[in-house]
């Protein structure tokens, strides 16, 4: 006879089975949660009335969410921008300025990865950009393919940890937390991630330099100033967009989705501006937009009500539409504005049925105790917080041998929040607690794109590289980058202060010693005797 205690565990089982055989995660969750709702109301745990929590559930976390708004803009924006040649320029260019330097190819796939991560939110549009453009050079100018291929996978996966990521978009929902301040907490790990990428390349250049040598000088067709202004050109407007579409959202000027939409009219933007047949005066206008940007966005710092201001964002306002138009009016701008279209539905379509399975899921999880199951055995786990951290840890890094980032979101998150609320809090505060738990389980999740059987930046490069580079040197190049991103986990974990060091610290008061004092107001004597004044 089945009891209740037999019910979380067997549908947790039920949830692993099913994943290794294969079936699609969304439609599996929804299964599982209704067969086993049905089973919990026949053997007499919940009556049929429960069920209707499911409904109610959709409604207000798919229907009624704002938040998942912002996720089809930052989609279509990645979208647009992995086919604007953004980063065939930034690549070319960063190329040939750190040549010279062993190594320097590695470093600039490496920061071309952290920029483009930063505006596209894509992994496969980035790895196989990435891929396409360095692979050949890398390979022409003698470097190791398994340095090569493990630097551009993981290049690749770091875009799922530095804002506008829509992982960690979803993370904030499930987490009931505000993006602004997962993106103020996934910026230390980025920049540290990013630091130990290059530092890798740089021991890998001081102890075997056959494996990372430096561009010949006869190879580098560019110099002086045409070089850095070909850099700059690159850089320059990707910061822009960067700083607007994150700045203004982070200082509370605009919601996620607001911010959002902006991205993608700024993808559009930079689309035109990297495209061949701009003319000269949507040139001239890309200027003027470009410096307008970031003056009205210093401003809007300073002085949000300035007429300043208001003025600036005009003349951005007339950039933009001015190129817009120029976009439109180019025909493969019109066929690349269609694509990002496509591929947006195809992935907010995905999410929204994951998102539903997952509540089905969840409804009868919890109806049947099981976040009560969950949490005897998550809380007595040996060692405390740091026990906890490290098998929740485990648990994601071989959950995400199955699973994608998307599917472990809407699944474990709700599981485990309340969970990791309630361990964390001591140690980092009751606010920043599921903004550290929610990073870290960010940067944990990355491995999921480098690891086997289902390492999906390794079945890219697969997909693109040529024939003499082997399947094997493929899988063992990303071994080091796995080990360096599982040092990241542990650096999150060892030191919370690289999540929590841009986060709003709370104020320490000590209620006991607060004294409110009222100021004694003298007023002039009343004289009842004198009657009304005189006029």
């Amino acid at each position: 006879m089945i009891t209740l205690e037999m019910m979380p565990p067997l549908m947790f089982g039920g949830l692993i089975l099913s994943m290794l055989i294969g079936f699609p995660v969304a439609f599996t969750l929804a299964a599982l949660g209704l067969s086993f709702g049905f089973l919990s109301i026949y053997l007499g745990f919940f009556d049929l009335n429960f069920l209707q929590a499911i409904p109610g559930r959709i409604f207000g976390s798919v229907l009624s969410n704002e938040l998942l708004l912002a996720i089809p803009f930052f989609t279509f924006m990645g979208s647009v921008l992995e086919r604007c040649g953004l980063a065939e320029d930034m690549l070319d260019s960063m190329g040939q300025l750190f040549g010279p330097v062993r190594g320097g190819l590695g470093y600039s796939v490496i920061i071309v990865g952290f920029i483009l991560g930063a505006i596209t939110g894509t992994v496969a549009a980035q790895v196989i950009a990435m891929a396409l453009i360095s692979m050949p050079v890398m390979i022409r100018y003698g470097y190791n393919i398994r340095y090569i291929t493990g630097v551009l996978a993981a290049s690749g996966t770091i875009t799922q940890l530095v804002p506008p990521s829509l992982v960690l978009i979803v993370m904030a929902d499930q987490l009931g937390k505000s993006v602004g301040d997962m993106y103020l907490g996934a910026w230390g790990p980025s920049v540290l991630q990013i630091a130990l990428f290059a530092g890798y390349t740089f021991f890998l250049g001081l102890i075997k330099p056959d494996h990372v040598p430096a561009v010949p000088i006869e190879a580098r067709t560019l110099n002086g100033w045409a070089l850095w202004k070909k850099c700059l050109m690159g850089i320059i407007p990707s910061a822009v967009l960067i700083f607007v579409v994150l700045g203004t959202m982070m200082m509370g000027l605009a919601t996620p989705t607001e911010a959002g939409a902006m991205g993608a009219i700024g993808a559009i933007v930079l689309a035109a501006i990297h495209h061949k047949d701009l003319s000269s005066t949507g040139q001239k206008m890309m200027i003027v937009g470009i410096v307008a940007a970031g003056i009205g966005a210093i401003i809007a710092i300073l002085f949000s009500e300035n007429i300043w201001f208001k003025l600036t964002f005009a003349v951005v306002y007339i950039a933009v539409v001015w190129l817009c138009v120029e976009a439109i009016r180019i025909p493969d701008l019109r066929d690349l504005i269609k694509q990002g279209y496509e591929s947006t539905m195809r992935l907010s379509t995905m999410v929204v049925f994951i998102l539903i399975g997952s509540t089905c899921f969840s409804v009868v999880f919890l109806g049947v105790s099981g976040g009560v199951w969950l949490e005897h055995h998550l809380t007595s786990i040996p060692g405390g917080v740091w026990g906890f951290l490290i098998f929740i840890n485990v648990f994601i890094f071989f959950l995400a041998f199955f699973l994608d980032f998307f599917e472990i979101a809407f699944i474990i998150l709700p599981m485990v929040a309340p969970i990791a609320q309630k361990v964390l809090a001591p140690v980092v505060g009751a606010d920043a607690a599921l903004i550290w738990f929610g990073v870290m389980l960010c940067v944990n999740m990355q491995t999921s794109f480098l690891h086997p059987p289902f390492g999906f930046a390794l079945f890219y490069l697969r997909g693109v590289a040529p024939r003499e580079v082997k399947s094997s040197d493929i899988y063992w190049g990303a071994v080091p980058w796995i080990f360096l991103q599982l040092i990241m986990v542990a650096l999150v974990i060892a030191f919370p202060i690289t999540v929590t060091a841009l986060l709003d610290k709370p104020v320490d008061v000590d209620l006991s010693k607060v004294k409110i004092e009222v100021p004694q107001i003298e007023l002039p004597p009343i004289d009842f005797g004198q009657g009304p004044p005189k006029q």
